[in-house]
């Protein structure tokens, strides 16, 4: 059996099939402290976050690369990463938020489909389609007509942590719920999966300040 605390601070369990109902709320009793511990962390970790400025030097992250911004007089688009910077048109100051919404939410959806479409062939699967979208706290989520949708800052992480997002939500069509079986399909797919969703569970909070 296994306890997994959601990002927005849900509680969801796995077990196997035919266990008792007072099992498993003898299992959530028994990891009280270690639920309430966990829950105060998250809770600390989302007040301490920091909001972006979009002022000359700050850093925003790119597939886990931070790149200065620099605002400049004049170019053709509002916003766009050059030479290393991000480089924002000065008069779009104030829509400043937006406009790195739209610009990672398009550089997500290309290595979002890129990285569905080479996992999914290997999985036995066959999603029927990438959204990006602002899924609040979750990462990604997986619709019933087997569509998969992925939060815009999941471009934001490392690549091989992104990747992890990628392959939980495809392995989400063999098993809605995070079942044993649902871990098996992940390990098969992505051995190392723990040490990427580990890093996710501990470092994901860095990207939420934009």
């Amino acid at each position: 059996m296994q306890i997994t605390v959601e990002r927005n601070g849900e509680l969801s369990i796995s077990a196997p099939p035919g266990v008792h109902l007072d099992k498993l709320r003898q299992f959530v009793r028994e990891k009280r402290f270690w639920i309430y511990t966990k829950l105060a962390e998250k809770e600390r970790l989302r007040r301490a976050i920091p909001r972006k400025e979009f002022i000359d030097g700050e850093g925003f992250l790119f597939l886990g690369r931070s790149y200065r911004l620099k605002l400049v007089g004049k170019q053709e688009l509002p916003l766009k990463l050059l030479n290393g910077r991000f480089l924002l048109r000065r008069d779009s100051v104030s829509d400043a938020r937006a406009h790195f919404v739209r610009w990672y939410s398009n550089r997500a959806k290309r290595w979002l489909s890129d990285r569905v479409d080479a996992y999914s062939g290997r999985m036995s699967v066959e999603p029927s389609g990438v959204r990006v979208q602002d899924l609040s706290y979750r990462w990604g989520s997986c619709g019933k007509d087997k569509s998969l949708f992925f939060n815009w800052k999941t471009i934001l992480l490392p690549p091989r942590v992104a990747e992890y997002v990628v392959v939980h939500e495809l392995a989400h069509l063999h098993e809605p719920h995070h079942t044993p079986e649902f871990w098996l399909h992940l390990e098969r797919a992505m051995p190392d999966f723990m040490q990427r969703k580990v890093w996710l569970a501990e470092h994901g909070v860095d990207v939420e300040g934009i």
